[in-house]
């Protein structure tokens, strides 16, 4: 699948940024009743869950949530900084760097966690479980010449 046309352009940032702010409003109201399953692309036929990460602004200190697929391991929730193939990292993804100590919401449950970006074997352990969860991902990684960072959400 070839890259789509505007995807790294400003309004396509912008129009995400609405549309989430959008979804974290249904999903907090309803307790992921409604938002809490992806269902575009290769998640039409097999919806994909969906958590609220919460983040913190690594310099304005402003807080923020933003919906995320994701991928239960264990005790672990995965989460993938991919922002749908752009060439840079999510804005959620440098924010959570800087203050990895956070919180995420699944359906109605909220859990203290601490994040971090796999390493290369777990990445290498994970990156198929996540394709085949959300078949999307492979294309996003032709997309884009950075490697797509996977982040792990551990329980604290």
């Amino acid at each position: 699948m070839d890259k789509p046309a505007g995807l790294n352009a400003p309004y396509a940032r912008t129009f995400l940024k609405y549309l989430g702010r959008a979804h974290v409003a249904c999903y907090r109201r309803t307790g992921g009743r409604i938002g809490g399953r992806w269902r575009v692309g290769a998640a039409l036929r097999k919806p994909v869950p969906i958590l609220l990460l919460d983040h913190v602004g690594r310099t304005s200190g402003a807080p923020y949530t933003t919906p995320l697929l994701h991928l239960r391991d264990g005790q672990d929730a995965i989460v993938v900084a991919s922002s749908g193939g752009m060439d840079r990292e999510p804005q959620w993804y440098r924010n959570l760097m800087a203050h990895p100590d956070t919180s995420i919401q699944i359906g109605s449950t909220v859990r203290k966690v601490h994040a971090r970006t796999a390493g290369a074997t777990e990445r290498a352990r994970l990156w198929p479980l996540l394709v085949d969860v959300y078949a999307d991902f492979a294309s996003y990684e032709t997309w884009t010449d950075r490697e797509i960072p996977v982040v792990i959400c551990e329980p604290r």
